[in-house]
């Protein structure tokens, strides 16, 4: 082949290239405009005799979000390691009229602790520590607790992640009730000054309780072990090796402002708003989580283990996971799970509805109510965020709570169940 026809050729090949080269960049253009718009996107790993089930789900949610009042709310159902529908309704920001979009960003609440459980267990599975081992032996302060029952040594790791430790539910009951107070404790230091005035109300491991110092005695483990704040630790172990990265702990980065959800709270019909871009102080193990339904799908992802990446186990074991979703102690409603029947696990826990077994955690914090939940059997998993909590005095449970639970009741009438046909 001549000189002038290699010039020519090789001019057509980069021709093709570049050609090629601009289809694939129109593509994910195409791609992304499909994801960002309207208010209903489904993605990959569907089937023909599923798509009844998705619109039941869909005009489910969103008629129960309308009728309640809420102002804003996402849902997203994933299967075999796809997003199989995100679904929107209502706004992020009310003042604005900015509706909620896959790219907005809901605080997660109590969500975060199923983080603080992985994190134990990584450091567990590093030999780092054990389960059986008196927490106080990380924490010395919590020598300074009074324990009617026996030693403090009795409360352990293990019954911290259970909710079993014996300690009361709220973090900070002295104060916290103006405007200008923190919204929780800001250091490490307000908390421990306060355990000599700190008392066991059970015997540790012989019952359940819900409790947020129990978590936050978590995280202080978690940094004690590791040298680093809870937050870079998580980040740097979690986060990052998953790809989310439009999580964080806390006050909004500014870049992500724009799709920050503001929250509410509707009692008896009035409306107000909650406080924005609120710092969880020394409780961030608790309940600091923020991110988008599109990271908290990549976190699905890894829990279901579908499809397996060598990340995931780099990450934490598949059999560390499944320790922590066997039963344990008998929980109650409302307290990070929900229903007649649930237990507590390690940091997550089990419920049972007919022959339906869920593994999950339910958020409740600021006006935001969240939930997130896994079926092992048909590989599907989901989460829900409400960016408003509707009360009525007097009621037994938030309007909100019920929504979440009828979005439940729907998925697996109409998503679990019609996959096991």
């Amino acid at each position: 082949m001549s000189a002038s026809k290699d010039i020519g050729a090789t001019a057509e090949s980069a021709l093709i290239l570049r050609q090629m080269f601009r289809a694939s960049w129109l593509l994910r253009f195409v791609v992304v405009v499909v994801v960002l718009a309207g208010n209903h996107v489904r993605l990959g790993g569907q089937d023909d005799k599923a798509e009844p089930g998705l619109a039941v789900l869909g005009s489910t949610f969103k008629k129960h979000v309308e009728e309640a009042g809420i102002v804003g709310a996402s849902l997203l159902v994933v299967r075999n390691g796809q997003v199989l529908t995100h679904e929107t309704a209502g706004y992020q920001d009310l003042d604005t009229k900015t509706p909620t979009a896959p790219t907005t960003i809901y605080h997660w609440a109590s969500i975060t602790k199923t983080f603080t459980g992985i994190a134990i267990m990584q450091l567990r599975d590093r030999g780092l520590l054990t389960l059986d081992t008196p927490a106080v032996n990380y924490v010395p302060e919590l020598r300074r607790v009074h324990n009617p029952f026996g030693d403090i040594s009795q409360v352990t790791v293990r019954t911290l992640m259970q909710h079993a430790a014996g300690f009361r539910e709220s973090t900070w009951p002295w104060g916290g009730d103006k405007a200008w107070h923190p919204y929780e404790p800001t250091s490490w230091e307000q908390l421990a000054a306060m355990l000599p005035y700190t008392e066991l109300l059970f015997a540790p491991g012989t019952e359940y309780r819900y409790s947020n110092p129990g978590i936050v005695f978590l995280g202080r483990i978690i940094e004690e072990l590791s040298g680093e704040d809870f937050e870079v630790y998580v980040t740097k172990n979690i986060l990052m090796p998953l790809g989310m990265h439009r999580t964080f702990f806390d006050r909004t980065p500014y870049y992500l402002l724009p799709n920050r959800s503001h929250s509410y709270v509707r009692t008896d019909g009035t409306l107000a708003e909650a406080r924005f871009d609120f710092d969880t102080g020394v409780t961030v193990s608790n309940g600091g989580l923020n991110a988008p339904l599109t990271d908290m799908a990549l976190y699905l992802q890894f829990l279901m283990g579908e499809p397996m990446r060598p990340t995931y186990d780099a990450v934490l074991k598949r059999a560390s996971l499944e320790e922590m979703w066997r039963p344990t102690l008998v929980a109650r409603d409302g307290e990070g799970g929900s229903g007649e029947s649930v237990k507590i696990g390690l940091s997550f826990f089990v419920e049972r509805y007919g022959e339906v077994t869920l593994i999950g955690h339910s958020g409740d914090q600021n006006g935001f109510i969240s939930h997130l939940y896994l079926h092992q059997l048909s590989h599907t998993a989901w989460v829900v965020n409400f960016n408003t909590d509707v009360t009525t005095k007097g009621a037994a449970r938030s309007r909100t709570r019920a929504v979440d639970d009828a979005v439940r009741d729907a998925v697996i009438a109409h998503i679990i169940e019609t996959s096991s046909n």
